[in-house]
């Protein structure tokens, strides 16, 4: 007979312990100790020889090409590394209503000629299906499954053996086997490694949606993201129509792209040029503005900085930035006021990157400083004008890695001239662009050129 023992384990680290502890001493972390049941079976030792794995040479390992699904959306089969495999496990985490779920359901929908299994075990059927009408997509291809007890969910799949398994969410699932509830870190590992069995052996593609903690992270232990072949980070403000989609880890693929959809009434739209809703069309020229040929990724695309410089009504003056590190903003302004003699330190600086994206790219260096001169002079910079290149502590104009993506991506969109350091020029100086390239070296120069010149 099982024995029952009670157990305290880390919410973040599996770290088990006999007792509370409000530390854990695995990874520090405080207050993430929970009390759990678990049972302890007792072993069988079997008379039979159990079966054994004998270990094979390389180069004698039989390998079929792998045929990739489409899943209907380009976005999502790009950022996969061209399409789904079979057999593979897909996480992916986002905050609440960020439109993970709306993903999902409109990937069960839109993929052809496959049967897909929707499992949910946070909405009913009768929910699901006004979410898919109002996504305008009804198929008699997708089954629904509202159940959390993951061996009734295997039974399923070995009945129904669909083509493609969506599972939402993975925290709400438990296994009869073991008497903590659902969420905990056991039960997550346990019905995450049962699944995982049973699709590898059916070679059948999973996407399993997983909530985040506070810090923005997985919820579950870590071995979550271990077991699973890919984990896709789904971003977005809450406030803004935009939403990305990047992978953080790809068995099958890179983990430097990025897809970009729009959340409309209808579902999540695919922005497939994303420079061209990422930057203002107004015709006028206005102060505070500059555009930023940035890379996320291997994905460059151009996007509109926005700055407001004015001055500082009470006596600590504010740095705000949204969608840009105000540490490296900090930084900029240091050096503009030391090395190029800007006085901005009694002056507020505000800093927008448009659409409500995050951006890390070093190439931001320079169209940050040159929107925040803009402001500051109240000097439009032409629309036609783009910028890339990563400022140094001196002053000076460093290079930038993928050049001549990024200038091709300002000449597709009609750009006259594009500002980039002079470390640059010799790997793009064979590019034939109607773009004209303008090559500096020292941001005092640049500053003179731009705001010197109507």
């Amino acid at each position: 007979m099982a024995k029952q023992r009670t157990v305290y384990i880390c919410q973040e680290c599996s770290f088990e312990s006999p007792k509370w502890l409000g530390k854990c001493p695995s990874c520090g972390s405080w207050n993430s100790l929970e009390e759990e049941v678990t049972e302890r079976k007792s072993t069988v030792v079997s008379n039979q020889k159990a079966s054994r794995t004998e270990p094979v040479k390389l180069n004698e390992i039989s390998v079929e090409k792998q045929i990739r699904l489409k899943s209907g959306i380009s976005e999502l089969d790009r950022i996969l590394g061209g399409g789904i495999v079979p057999g593979s496990m897909v996480l992916i985490g986002g905050e609440p209503g960020i439109g993970k779920s709306t993903l999902a359901l409109q990937l069960a929908l839109t993929i052809s000629g496959k049967v897909t299994l929707y499992i949910s075990g946070e909405e009913s059927e009768q929910q699901i299906h006004y979410r898919a009408k109002r996504l305008k997509h009804i198929t008699d291809q997708c089954l629904i499954l509202t159940e959390t007890n993951v061996e009734e969910i295997i039974f399923h799949i070995e009945r129904v053996k669909p083509d493609i398994i969506i599972v939402d969410s993975i925290q709400t699932l438990q296994s009869e086997t073991l008497e903590s509830s659902a969420g905990t870190v056991t039960q997550i590992r346990e019905c995450t490694t049962k699944l995982q069995k049973k699709i590898k052996t059916l070679s059948i593609p999973t996407f399993l949606i997983g909530h985040i903690n506070k810090e923005g992270n997985l919820a579950g232990p870590k071995v979550l993201e271990h077991v699973v072949d890919v984990v896709l980070q789904f971003e977005g403000d809450q406030n803004h129509f935009y939403r990305l989609l990047r992978a953080s880890k790809n068995r099958f693929g890179s983990t430097s792209e990025l897809g970009i959809f729009e959340m409309q009434s209808d579902g999540l739209k695919e922005v497939l040029n994303p420079s061209e809703v990422l930057i203002n069309q107004i015709d006028e020229s206005l102060s505070g503005v500059a555009i930023a040929a940035a890379l996320d990724g291997t994905r460059p695309f151009l996007i509109e900085v926005q700055s407001l410089v004015s001055t500082a009504a009470y006596g600590t003056p504010q740095r705000t930035s949204t969608g840009y590190d105000v540490k490296r903003l900090n930084m900029l302004l240091a050096v503009l006021e030391k090395k190029a003699g800007f006085r901005l330190s009694s002056k507020d600086v505000f800093l927008n990157i448009a659409g409500g994206i995050k951006l890390t790219d070093p190439a931001m260096d320079l169209p940050i400083i040159m929107a925040i001169l803009s402001s500051n002079f109240d000097f439009p910079i032409r629309k036609d004008f783009c910028f890339c290149a990563e400022i140094g502590l001196s002053g000076e104009i460093r290079p930038v890695i993928h050049a001549e993506q990024r200038i091709k991506e300002a000449d597709k969109l009609g750009f006259k001239k594009i500002f980039i350091a002079n470390g640059n020029y010799k790997s793009i100086s064979h590019l034939k662009t109607s773009c004209e390239i303008k090559t500096f070296s020292r941001i005092e120069d640049l500053v003179k050129k731009i705001f010197t010149q109507r």
